[in-house]
């Protein structure tokens, strides 16, 4: 954990906005205090079931030819997360934040290296193999302890620390549900955002895969190739089927995928360049609505086999300057999402209906 920065009760009342009559998440959620003899084991003890951890780094979508700008995610997500309303319906103490990845010294390391030349882009892939470690030892660590992680920000390089640290948490190779325009099963040609999911199924962390809405137009013939002759243990369905060709429905082929991946404990991935005008390094203007997207998160998230929620590739820094804080707002939306379905304990209650027929006027107190 010497990379981890963690977060603070003095950080979280920093972000939070305080207002007279309401509870905010910042004002509930949990830390790790300084006074614990570990984290490891702060974590065992905790009552809390989820834990929020950021990477705000962009260096894996770089090495993929990207446009930088998705290590500002975390910082944008979290001040949103602080703001959400505590109430019947989400409870702000379900959630530790532990804190975020220290990618300072690779983020500086990366600041002058050119994609384009071949002996940067090598330097560019063991910067993602050095994150890799500490990604994957800090998601086995929280897996460990009994608790899913819900990381945010970064590239979709991160999905492979995901995986390898859930997997070696579990002592087996987990399954992969990745909502998302491309497939991120690229070729091993050294560590970027576009491969993270093909080393983790080459490493035999990764056991089943189904890719959520691919882009026809954005997905090479040698990938999809590739993936009809592992077809047992990879599939996909594409956005232009569901979505304009109307082959196939979308609650459909939820449980197409739900099916193709239940068997054994599975993380969901989100690459928010799968929605339209959602800043990113690979934005698009066509592709599944945030109300889709978050239909998806609550269809998979209600599975208690779920072990991870990944958030990741939102760019705060490439939006609109007087609104870059609607890609953290949207993140909160999802990280809520994925809790009320997850946690049987708040679905119950936010669902249970009131009995009218008990209440009588003038009952004594």
């Amino acid at each position: 954990m010497d990379k981890l920065i963690p977060f603070t009760s003095i950080d979280l009342a920093r972000i939070t906005n305080h207002r007279s009559g309401e509870i905010k998440f910042g004002e509930k959620m949990a830390v790790v205090p300084k006074t614990a003899t570990s984290i490891e084991d702060f974590l065992r003890q905790s009552p809390v079931r989820y834990v929020l951890f950021g990477i705000p780094e962009d260096i894996g979508v770089r090495a993929n030819f990207g446009r930088p700008g998705a290590s500002s995610a975390w910082e944008s997500a979290i001040r949103s997360i602080a703001n959400i309303q505590y109430n019947k319906f989400c409870k702000g103490n379900e959630l530790l934040v532990l804190g975020q990845l220290d990618v300072s010294e690779e983020m500086a390391e990366a600041e002058p290296l050119n994609y384009h030349s071949i002996a940067d882009r090598q330097k560019f892939n063991d910067l993602v193999v050095r994150i890799d470690k500490e990604v994957c030892h800090i998601i086995s660590v929280i897996v460990k302890a009994g608790k899913i992680p819900i990381i945010i920000g970064g590239g979709h390089n991160n999905a492979y620390g995901n995986i390898k640290g859930t997997a070696l948490a579990k002592g087996k190779p987990i399954n992969a549900i990745n909502f998302d325009a491309h497939s991120d099963f690229r070729i091993l040609e050294g560590r970027h955002s576009g491969n993270g999911f093909s080393y983790a199924y080459e490493e035999g962390f990764l056991n089943r895969y189904f890719i959520f809405g691919l882009h026809e137009n954005y997905t090479s013939k040698k990938v999809l190739s590739k993936i009809k002759k592992i077809h047992a243990r990879v599939r996909y369905n594409t956005y232009d089927e569901i979505a304009i060709r109307k082959f196939k429905s979308f609650e459909n082929e939820l449980e197409t995928a739900q099916k193709f991946i239940q068997d054994q404990d599975y993380g969901i991935e989100i690459d928010l360049d799968a929605i339209p005008n959602i800043a990113s390094s690979a934005m698009t203007i066509s592709g599944f609505s945030v109300e889709q997207l978050r239909q998806f998160i609550h269809h998979f998230g209600k599975n208690q086999k779920v072990s991870y929620l990944h958030i990741c590739e939102g760019a705060p820094d490439l939006g609109e300057e007087k609104n870059n804080h609607l890609i953290g707002k949207l993140i909160g939306y999802l990280v809520t999402d994925f809790m009320k379905a997850n946690d049987p304990m708040i679905g119950i209650i936010s669902n249970m209906p009131v009995d009218f027929s008990v209440v009588k006027s003038g009952t004594p107190k």
